[in-house]
C-alpha cells in the first residue's frame, strides 16, 4: 500500500490541554513521503501527545492532522489502516510464539487467516526471526522483541510509520541492528516519524529534525541545518582532577567571555571531567587557546575542536544535554 502525495504526515496547529497543563501549544508537523522525520524534545515536551492525536488514540483541542491523505480526526477508523504504530514498550504477548504473534494481529487488522499467516512467514524472514518464529515470547531477547514488535506494526504494510522511542533500553549492537531496519524499510518507501531521546539515532536516520519543547516546536531543519545555526567549533577540555571543576567551570566562562561567548554556554560532564565551549577562532586560533587555558591555571589532559553536534544543538536549545531525556511520559 503506497502513498504517492508530496507529504505522508501533515499536522497543523495542534493544541492539547490537561487541565491547566498545555502539553501542545500549536505544533506543526510535516513530513515528506519516503522521509524520515526525527522528533526531538526534553521530557514533558509534547512528542508523545503528538504521536497520540496522528496515531487517532487521542483527540486534540484543535488543529488538524493527515496520514496519507487521509483525514486522522475525521476517519480514525480509515487513518488506522494507513499507520502502523511501534511504541518503547514491546505490544506482544509473551506465552504466544512469534510468528502466532504476527498472526493474531493481522486477524485484528481484518486480514483472513491464510493471508496472515503467509505475512507473519514474510515478516519473520524479512526482520531475521525466522529460526525464533514458533519459540514463545519469553525466550526472547529485547532486541528480538522489538524486531517483532515493528514487524507487527507492519502487517498491513503500511505507508506510514510511527515509531515512538524504538530502541529504548536496547543494547548499542540492537540499536545498530535496528537502525539497519528501519533504513532497508525507507529505501523500500516506507514514510517514517521517528521520536528518538538518542540524538546519534536522529542524526543517522533523519532526514528533517523537528525540536519540541514546552508544546512548541522551536527549531526544525535538517541536522547539518540545525549544526549550522550554532556558528563556530566547539572546544572539548578534559581535566585529571575532578575536586575542583566549579573552579575550572569558572575559570572557563571568564575566558569565554573574552572570546565572545556568554559563560553560560560552558558544558559541565562531572563524570568525564570534560568542559565543552563555543570557539569561534577555529583552528586556526589552537595555540592561542592553549596559551589562554594556561594563563588562568587551566592545564588540559585531553584537549580537541571539532564541529557542533546535536547533542550541542539540544543543549543549546532547551537549556541541558540530550542525555537528561528519559522519553515523553509527563502527559500520559
Amino acid at each position: 500500500m503506497g502513498y504517492s502525495g508530496e507529504y505522508a504526515v501533515r499536522a497543523t496547529g495542534l493544541k492539547k490541554s490537561y487541565g491547566e497543563t498545555q502539553a501542545l501549544k500549536g505544533v506543526d508537523i510535516h513530513v515528506k513521503t519516503g522521509t524520515v522525520l526525527g522528533v526531538l524534545g526534553p521530557n514533558g515536551a509534547g512528542k508523545t501527545t503528538a504521536v497520540r492525536i496522528l496515531t487517532t488514540l487521542l483527540q486534540p483541542d484543535a488543529g488538524t492532522a493527515e496520514v496519507a491523505g487521509v483525514d486522522v480526526l475525521a476517519h480514525p477508523d480509515q487513518a488506522r489502516r494507513v499507520i502502523g504504530l511501534s511504541g518503547q514498550y514491546a505490544a506482544v504477548d509473551e506465552i504466544l510464539t512469534g510468528r502466532e504473534n504476527l498472526i493474531m494481529f493481522g486477524q485484528l487488522y481484518g486480514l483472513p487467516k491464510s493471508i496472515a499467516k503467509a505475512r507473519a512467514t514474510e515478516l519473520l524472514a524479512q526482520f531475521g526471526l525466522t529460526a525464533a518464529g514458533d519459540r514463545i515470547l519469553k525466550t526472547y531477547s529485547g532486541g528480538m522483541r522489538r524486531r517483532l514488535d515493528l514487524a507487527a506494526s507492519l502487517i498491513v504494510a503500511p505507508p506510514v510509520l510511527v515509531l515512538d522511542e524504538p530502541t529504548t533500553g536496547l543494547d548499542p549492537r540492537s540499536r545498530a541492528d535496528m537502525w539497519q531496519v528501519i533504513e532497508n524499510l525507507v529505501s523500500d518507501g516506507t514514510t517514517v516519524l521517528l521520536t528518538t531521546q538518542y540524538l546519534e539515532e536522529a542524526d543517522r536516520l533523519a532526514n528533517e529534525i523537528v525540536v519540541i519543547d514546552h508544546g512548541l516546536v522551536i527549531a526544525k531543519g535538517t541536522a547539518d541545518e540545525l549544526k549550522t545555526q550554532l556558528g563556530g567549533e566547539r572546544l572539548d577540555i578534559s581535566v585529571a582532577d575532578g575536586s575542583n571543576l566549579a573552579e575550572v567551570e569558572q575559570s572557563l566562562q571568564q575566558l569565554a567571555s573574552t572570546w565572545g561567548i556568554a559563560g553560560n554556554e560552558v558544558l559541565v560532564e562531572p563524570h568525564t571531567r570534560r568542559f565543552t565551549v563555543p570557539y569561534p577562532a577555529g583552528a586556526a586560533g589552537l595555540m592561542q587557546a592553549v596559551r589562554d587555558l594556561d594563563s588562568v591555571g587551566i592545564h588540559p589532559t585531553d584537549f580537541s575542536l571539532r564541529r557542533p553536534t546535536l547533542d550541542d544543538v539540544f543543549l543549546q536549545l532547551t537549556g541541558h544535554a540530550a542525555e537528561d531525556m528519559e522519553g515523553d511520559g509527563s502527559y500520559e
